[in-house]
C-alpha cells in the first residue's frame, strides 16, 4: 500500500482502524501520514528492521504502540513500548527505534513538518 493508497482511504470524518491498516503492509518499512490534528501530524509505521539514530530539534513525538513490541534506544536505555501504551521523546533527545521482534506497528504524532536530523 504507497502513502497515496493510504491517505485516499481515510478522512477525517472515517473511523481508523490502525491495525487493520498496519496489517495490509507488507513492505519491510512503512511510514506515511494517517491524518493531521491542527498542526500535528499522526502517522503509522511499519517496521520490521531498526531506523537510523536521530533526533528531531523543534518537535516532541509521540509513539503509540499497536502490534508487536517497538524498542525505543536511548543513549543510556531502552524500553519496550507494547499495544496500547504510549511515551513521548522530548525534542533534541536523540533515539532510534526497532522492532522486538519480526515487526512492529505503531503511531506516532509529531508536529507538521518537523525536521529529522540523522545522527549517523
Amino acid at each position: 500500500m504507497t502513502e497515496d493508497e493510504t491517505q485516499k482511504a481515510v478522512k477525517q470524518t472515517e473511523v481508523l482502524d490502525p491495525a487493520k491498516l498496519g496489517q495490509e503492509v507488507r513492505d519491510r518499512y512503512h511510514n506515511c501520514s494517517l491524518t493531521t490534528v491542527n498542526d500535528h501530524e499522526v502517522r503509522i509505521s511499519v517496521m520490521t528492521e531498526p531506523f537510523r539514530w536521530h533526533h528531531h530539534p523543534d518537535s516532541d513525538e509521540t509513539f503509540m504502540g499497536v502490534e508487536g513490541g517497538l524498542i525505543i534506544e536511548f543513549d543510556q536505555r531502552e524500553i519496550v513500548l507494547r499495544g496500547g501504551q504510549m511515551i513521548t521523546v522530548p525534542r533534541g533527545v536523540r533515539h532510534r527505534t526497532r522492532p522486538e521482534g519480526e515487526r512492529s506497528v505503531n503511531l506516532t504524532f509529531e508536529r507538521r513538518g518537523a525536521k529529522t536530523v540523522f545522527d549517523e
